[in-house]
């Protein structure tokens, strides 16, 4: 008898394991994301207080170059943008970008070509945690 429990429940330990081994993958990518968005967004702003310096002639050619970079990524955004549009998105975008690496060409821009380390990740997805249990309204 104990070895039917044994081998009934194996099946679903590795149901449950791979359940879970998925759900931390999808947190990790997100997080990632989340990551390269925000890096995507600070690099924008710091890009149109360039601008608005250079139209004042305040500003010096590297952070003009620099800034020059940043509109390039902001045009490789808006490239993949009308991928998205077309319908099967999910498989044109990967085949796009795997496509761009084989040819040499950069298609992502470049807050997304970051690899962090899992363990950068799972810090995140931590902290991120504390930070929702802290913003949870207390009821007293």
């Amino acid at each position: 008898m104990r070895l039917y429990k044994v081998i009934h429940r194996a099946p679903w330990r590795v149901v449950k394991i791979s359940k879970k081994r998925q759900q931390l993958r999808f947190r990790r990518a997100m997080v990632a994301l989340k990551i390269a968005l925000a890096q995507e967004k600070q690099e924008t702003k710091e890009m149109l207080t360039i601008y608005r310096q250079y139209t004042q002639g305040q500003t010096t050619k590297e952070d003009l170059k620099r800034a020059n970079e940043q509109f390039v990524d902001i045009l490789k955004g808006l490239g993949l943008g009308v991928f998205a549009l077309l319908p099967f998105a999910p498989i044109t975008i990967p085949l796009v970008v795997k496509l761009g690496t084989l040819v040499g060409v950069d298609v992502l821009p470049s807050s997304f070509n970051m690899n962090k380390p899992v363990k950068e990740l799972d810090a995140e997805i931590v902290k991120e945690g504390l930070k929702q249990h802290t913003k949870a309204p207390n009821k007293e």
